[in-house]
């Protein structure tokens, strides 16, 4: 009896192969993918046939994408790993000009993502150790240099590949951020003040027996201020909204008085899911809370949502709100008519309204279209924010503890490349 394997078991035992393979790059690229999504995919595979390349593609990115802002990757490295083969030279040049830093001026193709290129690559063998007879001292760890740390601080959130990515989680979990203090209706007393204690003036002039009195003094006690977070979860803000719950979370767990709420669509607020130590746990509670992520923008109707239910509960003198968002205004006529209305009713109730913009990364960003228009006049500073120096920024910004004189908001829109005084190891 012949043992030989049919041709057609063959050809399935390689495509399931390749789509192995496929996922494994997937997940190099930053893609949550295990095997269960593997097992769904060849059986969708199965079901569909692979006789059509779109349907073929149409079946592994219903099983492999979950959010929108992945299909791009998947686009990319599905273009990259099942390439026509008449294609095949285009691609190799493509690839092998982006991981040289040079792209030819002829070619019109689509810029392909750093993390996907990265992920395309096989692995590097590990280094050869070092000779056992070297001296201890000079067997060096050359991981995270200087050098390293300075264009990781300056590279754009949406450019970093997956590993920049966790080097830069890392960093934002060691950063705290400096809040002012202000004078609380407290007081505690002192030897020497401006205020005079006349209750404990009394008291010790009674206790005396001569008849005595020294003047006792008080002075306010202080406390840090309160911090609001709103930060926006739309499609055009999704490359940097994952980052920056990093940040916020490692803000919530080194402060008190910290509230934080996303916005898209609809306000929700995550302030208690953020209260768990571990970034993971807490992140995955928000995931599963909030519901429209990376979909359209609603600023109007949500800032209206947070003042007429939140406004009064944690605004106040002693609130410093920090609006994260880009602006971009996608809900109808007559929201985005009251963006103006609202933010001067959050900046009217609050010590201080800093404004921070990823589009602030562009050397000639000009205000445009209307949302932004509406809001410049209400914000206090205008900052960006889009990688590890801009958060950096803000230590500086929040550290002004100066009172704000009605009519006197400015936007200050800040240089990217300008450094701050965050704390931590930035």
């Amino acid at each position: 009896m012949s043992t030989a394997v049919p041709e057609q078991e063959k050809q399935q035992g390689r495509l399931a192969e390749n789509v192995v393979h496929f996922a494994r790059v997937l997940r190099r690229a930053g893609l949550a993918i295990g095997p269960a999504k593997v097992i769904d995919a060849l059986q969708a595979l199965q079901a569909v046939g692979v006789e059509r390349r779109d349907d073929f593609y149409y079946a592994l990115s219903t099983v492999l994408v979950d959010r929108r802002d992945q299909q791009d990757l998947f686009d990319q490295a599905f273009e990259l790993f099942w390439r026509d083969p008449s294609r095949i030279r285009q691609q190799l040049q493509q690839l092998q000009d982006l991981l040289g830093g040079v792209r030819s001026p002829k070619d019109n193709t689509s810029t392909v993502a750093p993390r996907v290129a990265q992920a395309m690559l096989p692995k590097r063998p590990h280094a050869a150790q070092p000779p056992e007879d070297l001296p201890p001292d000079l067997k060096l760890d050359a991981s995270m240099t200087m050098s390293q740390l300075e264009v990781l601080r300056t590279k754009d959130f949406a450019a970093m590949t997956a590993q920049e990515q966790a080097e830069a989680k890392k960093l934002i979990a060691s950063m705290r951020m400096p809040l002012p203090e202000i004078a609380s209706r407290r007081s505690r007393p002192v030897s020497h003040g401006a205020q005079v204690d006349l209750r404990n003036t009394m008291r010790q002039m009674i206790r005396s027996m001569d008849g005595g009195m020294e003047l006792r003094h008080r002075t306010p006690r202080p406390r840090p201020v309160s911090l609001v977070i709103l930060c926006d979860i739309s499609g055009s803000m999704e490359s940097y909204t994952r980052m920056l719950l990093h940040f916020i979370h490692a803000v919530s767990n080194s402060r008190r008085r910290v509230h934080t709420f996303l916005f898209g669509t609809r306000l929700s607020n995550i302030t208690p899911l953020l209260r768990d130590r571990d970034i993971d746990a807490a992140l995955g509670q928000v995931s599963r809370q909030v519901a429209d992520w990376a979909g359209g923008t609603r600023i109007g109707a949500c800032l209206a949502d947070f003042n007429r239910h939140w406004g009064r509960r944690l605004l106040g003198q002693g609130t410093v709100v920090l609006l994260i968002t880009d602006g971009l205004d996608s809900g109808d006529s007559e929201g985005r008519e009251s963006v103006g209305a609202e933010m001067e009713r959050l900046g009217l109730s609050c010590r201080r309204l800093i404004w921070l913009n990823p589009l602030l990364r562009y050397e000639g960003f000009e205000a445009k279209p209307a949302g932004i228009r509406a809001m410049l006049p209400h914000t206090d500073l205008f900052l960006p924010v889009h990688n590890l120096t801009s958060l950096s920024r803000l230590g500086e910004a929040l550290s002004e503890t100066g009172s704000r004189r009605p009519g006197s908001r400015t936007a200050l829109p800040h240089s990217p490349r300008s450094s701050g005084g965050l704390h931590g190891n930035v």
